[in-house]
């Protein structure tokens, strides 16, 4: 059956439809408009509706010649299923699902029919939202019992918490022009945000009667609008000059969706041309603005940001640490899809170019590490065991690689044993150090601590500057290779931490140093602005030098807090008001040089680093 066809039997009488269909020689049962495929989010389509976490029925019944036909939503699994009752056999249930507003949609999702002497069946479950595809969808519940209807279609409005589409702006809590307006025969169309709540709407002004203002809403950063398009289209009325659009969201928690984007575009009444202004996302804080555009790129099947395995490490890290800072739990879902979907075994290629082994153990020994650090993270923010100890099999797998044979201590970089650096050694002192900290009575860490840290100050790895290089020598001497803004705040992380633990002042004498040698030397530091090597004059970094910076102001940003170093509060400002500044698009998008010089490189990778340092700034 056509998807025309389709429209115009919904809601028709059964006689009606019979006719339709008689006349039309068509069988009573509708056809897709488009072919179904499948969609993974949480869950894949066709999950039994046994293993939905919740049964909710956000749309009223319809009685169909005496059948019951309901659509059941699982909000924690973002999921439809359908169902009929009170039937016989042959009679059938289907889903519908929209992702351009009903335009077109995909039927005849899970089809059941009722067999032989039962009175009922259901459907699978299906997904409401394809985050992955950056894609906001709806979902009815249709059936054919002696005629074809369907339910309303399920959840047609974003709600952001309190805040959802069509609020008056009068009720807005600020209003913002984010982006330049655009002009069109003298009209201009202006983009207004709601920077706390994160809504939008559309203004039009210098006009006439019948011209047009509308908000599109995107998913995927502008590429394409088909669920949000033409939001709120509003005219201006005889005799005014100047119309606006109802409030939309630009975050829809439910559907998994966050960062949307939103222009307002507008039309003359005397002309068929548009114009629209540029994509902008509401910032309702610097940092939470640049969690919302990080999650943009998070794959919500497979629970990690693709294509970095230590990097996503970092990543959810960085989010974890925005979540505990600034109190928030709308994130908590990201932290635990993260974990379960990653700590399992994955052929080399899947997740790594290594085995991962389980329990995010590889050969890479500081991959793991990096991964205990999120799990200890994970675990301050949310108190779940599983967390912690998952952390402590990961740090339990690093000590195996202590070695007293070479160089008279320290971690080996990998499984072969070939480098001993500042990068596995700092994360070992820093995780031993928290461990020891957050299990109570605990004395194996504490002692492994102590002596990691006494081996890392004896080693050679801090030059005579203050500066940590990247690691030693076969005969156990400082490389004297380059200086990586990760090394330097991992050692004033861990040392910030063993003072913590310990209350002796030489550890936090070592922070200190550190840092001050970070902020003060132009190795790390260039007009007050962290840089990288890698971020100078015609230099790219690449795919791991990216998170490096993000990794220091985290712990930088512990240090700060534990000398109460006004010095420090400042550098850390203005680190966030230099990336805030020059290196952010309207989009919050944040990139690789946080001076804002160019050639820039601006990924996801770019973007929890940035993350770090304004996290670290709004935590002040």
């Amino acid at each position: 059956m056509s998807a025309r066809l389709h429209r115009v039997l919904h809601g028709l009488p059964t006689l009606a439809i019979a006719l339709v269909i008689a006349l039309a020689g068509l069988v009573a049962l509708p056809t897709p408009s488009r072919a179904a495929t499948p969609v993974c989010a949480l869950a894949c389509d066709t999950l039994d509706p046994s293993k939905a976490q919740r049964e909710t029925f956000p749309v009223p019944n319809v009685d169909l010649n005496g059948r019951i036909l309901k659509v059941h939503v699982s909000d924690p699994d973002s999921m439809a299923w359908a169902s009929l009752d009170n039937g016989v056999a042959g009679d059938a249930v289907w889903l519908d699902r929209t992702w351009d507003r009903g335009a077109t949609w995909e039927g005849l999702l899970g089809r059941a029919s009722i067999p032989g002497t039962w009175t009922g069946t259901r459907t699978l479950m299906y997904n409401l939202t394809d985050p992955v595809g950056h894609r906001r969808g709806w979902i009815r519940a249709c059936a054919d019992a002696a005629g074809v209807t369907c339910t309303d279609w399920v959840y047609p409005t974003v709600c952001d918490g309190a805040s959802c589409d069509g609020a008056d702006p009068a009720t807005a809590a600020g209003d913002d022009r984010p982006v330049p307006s655009t002009t069109l025969f003298g009209r201009t169309v202006s983009l207004h945000v709601d920077q706390k709540n994160g809504m939008a709407w559309g203004v039009v002004e210098g006009g006439g009667a019948g011209d047009e203002i509308w908000l599109d809403r995107s998913w995927d950063s502008g590429a394409s609008w088909p669920e949000g398009s033409s939001l709120g289209r509003t005219g201006v009325a005889s005799g005014t000059a100047s119309a606006r659009t109802a409030m939309f969201a630009t975050r829809d928690p439910r559907g998994l969706m966050f960062g949307g984007a939103v222009r307002a575009c507008g039309r003359a009444a005397s002309h068929q041309e548009g114009s629209c202004t540029a994509w902008a996302r509401p910032a309702p804080s610097r940092a939470h603005a640049a969690a919302d555009a990080l999650m943009a790129s998070y794959h919500t099947y497979e629970g990690w940001w693709r294509s970095s395995w230590w990097n996503s490490a970092v990543a959810v890290t960085s989010l974890i640490d925005f979540a505990q800072r600034t109190g928030r739990h709308d994130y908590d879902w990201v932290i635990a899809r993260t974990f379960e979907q990653n700590r399992g075994t994955f052929a080399p290629g899947e997740r790594s170019s290594d085995a991962v082994e389980g329990h995010f153990i590889s050969r890479a020994i500081d991959d793991a590490a990096w991964w205990g650090v999120a799990w200890l993270a994970a675990y301050d923010h949310t108190h779940e065991r599983r967390y912690l100890d998952e952390a402590v099999t990961i740090a339990s797998y690093v000590h195996e690689y202590w070695d007293t044979g070479s160089c008279g201590g320290g971690v080996w970089w990998d499984r072969e044993r070939t480098y001993k650096n500042a990068v596995t050694n700092g994360l070992y002192l820093w995780l031993t150090t928290a461990l020891h900290r957050t299990i109570p009575g605990d004395s194996v860490w504490g002692d492994r601590a102590a002596t990691a840290a006494t081996w890392y100050l004896d080693s050679g790895l801090i030059n005579g500057s203050g500066l940590v290089n990247d690691g030693l020598t076969a005969d156990c001497r400082n490389n004297s290779q380059t200086v990586w803004s990760y090394n330097q705040g991992l050692a004033i992380g861990a040392f910030t931490q063993l003072w913590r633990s310990t209350g002796d002042a030489k550890y936090l004498d070592t922070a200190r140093r550190l840092g001050d040698a970070a902020t003060t030397s132009a190795a790390l530091t260039r007009d007050g602005v962290l840089t990288e090597s890698c971020d100078t004059g015609g230099n790219a970094c690449d795919d791991n030098q990216k998170q490096f910076k993000g990794v220091f102001m985290r712990h930088f940003a512990d240090l700060a807090d534990a000398t109460g170093s006004a010095a420090y509060r400042a550098y850390i400002t203005e680190q966030a008001d230099s990336i805030w500044a020059t290196d952010r698009d309207p989009l919050n998008r944040l990139g690789q040089r946080w001076a804002g010089t160019t050639p820039n490189q601006v990924d996801w990778r770019t973007q929890a680093s940035a993350l770090g340092a304004l996290t670290a700034a709004d935590g002040l």
